[in-house]
């Protein structure tokens, strides 16, 4: 059974930054929900309470349990999956972001919330209990249900940035530094996108930094060189395409920019432990 409330133009202010909500949709799934993206600003705030399923996101795959609490942001690409045993039933919230102003201090709130356009975990901060809040206030429309609903996608958000960051907030965390400026965006992007034809020469002169520099950015981002951001980039791509059986394992190693299947073969062994045709005959043990 779907629940889904469209066009109902209810706008609320976070510490002076307009959010519009789109959607609210709560739902079981028995069908699966193909690769998507957001655009600029745009975040939808996942919960499922119970059932199971798969979720494929920045190249990655995760398993959906029960309490699982994720949230995809600008341009993060991502797919769903149920279980067909056990399917999960999902709480959505599509949010969009006005305008950031520029030159303003944001708040904690709004710069741990806007600064983070992926996360996935679980839940610890009684995410269900708002959820069921919003949708009996959307489904009575007693008086005051609006004031009522932008109350609680206020407490909602700040239920969500307590789960990325549970912790009092010290004089330096309240600063104006964010913990992910435009270079690590562009870094993100690159490796998304780009897995075909990724070259540390290509990123360093997006991020306008020399080779060296570049190198030093990713093990401080990330701890890995660019060769091993670039191999896990690329496998996380391939486990995705490996999920159509329409697509020849030579048409993926070109659609990756491998020289040749053999040499995608010996690369994908060495990452995953097994040939590309064993793992899509067993996807699931990966």
């Amino acid at each position: 059974m779907k629940t889904s409330f469209e066009n109902i133009n209810i706008s609320f202010k976070l510490d002076g930054i307009s959010i519009d909500l789109l959607n609210i949709i709560s739902e079981r799934f028995t069908r699966t929900i193909p690769a998507h993206s957001h655009g600029s600003s745009c975040y939808e705030i996942h919960y499922i309470p119970y059932g199971f399923g798969r979720l494929i996101a920045n190249g990655k795959s995760y398993n959906i349990t029960p309490n699982t609490l994720y949230v995809t942001g600008p341009h993060i690409e991502h797919a769903q999956f149920p279980d067909s045993s056990n399917p999960m039933f999902e709480y959505c919230v599509y949010l969009r972001f006005q305008k950031l102003p520029q030159g303003k201090k944001l708040s904690p709130l709004v710069k741990f919330f806007t600064a983070t356009d992926f996360w996935f975990g679980k839940d610890s901060q009684d995410i269900d209990s708002t959820m069921k809040q919003i949708f009996s206030e959307l489904e009575s429309k007693y008086i005051g249900y609006q004031t009522q609903v932008e109350a609680l996608l206020i407490a909602l958000l700040i239920k969500l940035v307590r789960n990325y960051k549970q912790y009092k907030l010290t004089n330096e965390q309240t600063g104006s530094n964010t913990p992910f400026d435009n270079k690590a965006r562009v870094i993100e992007d690159y490796f998304l996108y780009e897995s075909d034809s990724l070259s540390l020469t290509t990123l360093s002169e997006r991020l306008s930094l020399s080779t060296r520099q570049t190198e030093r950015l990713l093990r401080e981002y990330y701890n890995k060189s660019f060769q091993e951001k670039k191999a896990e980039a690329r496998m996380s791509a391939a486990a995705i395409l490996l999920e159509n059986n329409n697509l020849s394992i030579s048409k993926i190693a070109e659609t990756l920019g491998f020289s040749s299947p053999e040499h995608f073969s010996t690369s994908f062994r060495k990452y995953y432990g097994t040939s590309p045709s064993e793992f899509r005959k067993n996807p699931d043990t990966h």
